[in-house]
């Protein structure tokens, strides 16, 4: 499973890790992933999505019917 949030689409980003003798390495920064069940009542079932710390936000204050409508239209495949 790839590290991206299904209400967002937020991918790990990636730099460098700089030392104190400023050596640079390059590093990857993931994103706070994780996997949420809701009870979505306009499919009368529950849904298990993949999401980031901002996309439980955005599902609290838009609603998870209209996130998951977003989701639908956008043509992604909703487990």
């Amino acid at each position: 499973m790839s590290r991206t949030c299904q209400v967002t689409g937020a991918t790990p980003g990636f730099g460098n890790s700089i030392s104190h003798s400023h050596k640079r390495n390059r590093r990857r920064f993931n994103i706070n992933i994780q996997k949420k069940r809701y009870w979505v009542p306009s499919l009368n079932r529950h849904v298990t999505l993949t999401v980031s710390a901002r996309g439980i936000k955005t599902i609290d204050a838009r609603g998870i019917d209209v996130v998951i409508a977003d989701m639908i239209a956008r043509g992604q495949k909703i487990t």
